[in-house]
């Protein structure tokens, strides 16, 4: 299939330079409405973003505004979503140092400084991996770069000045954790070459949703509509759990081939996956049902060795990339808003598939 290395229509992209940077995540501005005061028509999503410089910034309109510190080391992780209530709202991120550590984004002061409300201490190693579980919004799950899951009880944690009764639950999964996804009452880890499904509320192991050997490097899911997404060496695979729930071999229902690298990115909604990796400058874009390659995005200044995509985050039809070299980096803004629905250019005689369809509030996924 024919692909486009630029979509023909880029209503707005814009790139900023920054340090470099690990992590990004995209949180609805009505959640952090504390923060941002006046007009804010327009925007919706507020770019969080982790570093290796032990901080955790705020991204506003292109600027930082505001910059938390209190880590003895890297940021390497940030929960994917807020925990708590409305009022109420905190940030969990975990480091380098074995901590996990809570942030009220309401506080005052551009640096931050009344920001961190609680350290809970457990972890051994670094905090590589954590989600908010998807059934009670103050239990945060966390696993360390020794494969040893908590989960926490973060409404104890921020009330209460005695830190170690906040750990509610603990497993273990073998090999390098790569990812996990809550999704109500279940929780998906991606670790070694396999995805498992444990029960938050006994942390037993439900199911082995998938195997990708011979090791995977990237995993999402969308559980409500059973798909769960593997990246490996090379290829992408796609897994039905239902399928997989008797079977001792689970199989995939379809690869996706023709990556350049390791895919250490993925991104899955009800309409598309997108991959990446550090060993290619471009983006590919999927349907989520067939499989089926839509388009390729160039995610820095230029296709050189070297750059490729090292961070990602992507909210309907606006997508964010960062690339960066030993000096700098290039953060990407992309909006497809006004354009969700054009196909792209495709081979003759084969059926035009769109680019990006925008999602409705029912259709998004936790």
């Amino acid at each position: 299939m024919a692909v486009q290395r630029e979509h023909q229509h880029i209503f707005s992209t814009r790139y900023v330079i920054i340090k470099q940077e690990s992590l990004l995540r995209l949180f609805p501005l009505n959640e952090m409405t504390s923060v941002f005061r006046g007009d804010t028509q327009g925007e919706k999503n507020v770019l969080v973003t982790s570093s290796c410089d032990h901080s955790i910034r705020l991204w506003w309109k292109g600027s930082s505004l505001r910059c938390f510190r209190g880590h003895n080391g890297p940021v390497l992780s940030l929960s994917n979503k807020l925990l708590g209530e409305d009022g109420r709202k905190v940030l969990a991120s975990g480091g380098e140092d074995g901590t996990v550590r809570l942030w009220s984004l309401g506080s005052s002061g551009k640096r931050g400084q009344l920001a961190l409300k609680a350290t809970l201490y457990g972890h051994e190693k670094p905090v590589n991996l954590m989600s908010v579980a998807g059934h009670k919004t103050s239990l945060l799950v966390s696993i360390s770069r020794d494969s040893k899951v908590s989960v926490w009880d973060t409404g104890a944690a921020t009330s209460s000045a005695v830190r170690t009764s906040c750990c509610v639950g603990m497993a273990s999964v073998p090999g390098t954790p790569v990812n996990m996804k809550c999704h109500e009452s279940l929780l998906y880890v991606a670790a070694g070459s396999s995805a498992t499904a444990f029960d938050l509320r006994t942390m037993q192991k439900v199911i082995t949703a998938a195997v990708h050997q011979p090791k995977l490097c990237s995993f999402d899911a969308i559980p409500s509509k059973y798909l769960i997404r593997t990246g490996g060496d090379g290829r992408a695979m796609l897994w039905d759990v239902r399928r997989n729930q008797e079977s001792l071999k689970p199989e995939p229902i379809a690869e996706l081939d023709g990556h350049c690298g390791q895919v250490t990115l993925l991104h899955m909604d009800p309409y598309k996956i997108v991959t990446g990796g550090p060993d290619n400058a471009y983006v590919n874009v999927w349907e989520v049902d067939t499989g089926v390659q839509t388009n390729s995005l160039l995610c820095s200044l230029t296709d050189g060795a070297g750059s490729g995509c090292d961070a990602m985050a992507v909210d309907g039809c606006r997508i964010t990339t960062t690339s960066y070299s030993e000096d700098s980096g290039v953060l990407c803004f992309r909006d497809y808003n006004h354009d969700a629905t054009n196909p792209v250019t495709k081979l003759e005689n084969e059926p035009s598939s769109k680019f990006w369809i925008s999602m409705s509030d029912d259709d998004s996924d936790d």
